[in-house]
């Protein structure tokens, strides 16, 4: 009796999550490709590449891609067209194929630079002579 009470709430509970998994990913390719807003394209520790607007149709087509598959889950799991095993399958997969995915776009979008770092030389600044 209670092993069912717990497969009721472990599965509401996890097609429950897919409703902020869709919003998020379809709002964020909303901002890519309606408003382009490149604001959250390719993040690298916060910071966005030099050239967003490059790597903004990968992001944008992953985001909208797995926010698809979730708005596809939502509706057809109360319609009984999927098992548990079935979704949660479809689910994870999505899930982990979009983590995966944003961090290779990011990474390439930040690539890293082998050897010495270069001093950067500002123009404005005066070498300064050393006082006798």
């Amino acid at each position: 009796m209670i092993h069912h009470y717990a497969k009721f709430i472990l599965e509401t509970g996890l097609y429950l999550a897919l409703f902020p998994m869709a919003f998020f990913w379809l709002r964020r390719a909303g901002r890519i490709f309606i408003k382009h807003d490149y604001s959250e394209v390719a993040l690298k520790g916060g910071a966005s590449p030099a050239n967003p607007k490059r790597w903004a149709p990968a992001t944008g087509l992953v985001n909208l891609a797995a926010g698809a598959i979730a708005v596809w889950l939502i509706i057809t799991i109360p319609l009984g067209r999927y098992s548990f095993d079935k979704w949660i399958e479809f689910a994870g997969l999505t899930l982990w194929t979009k983590i995966l995915l944003d961090y290779i776009v990011s990474r390439q979008a930040h690539p890293f630079h082998f050897g010495r770092k270069k001093k950067k030389i500002s123009d404005d600044s005066d070498p300064v002579s050393p006082e006798e």
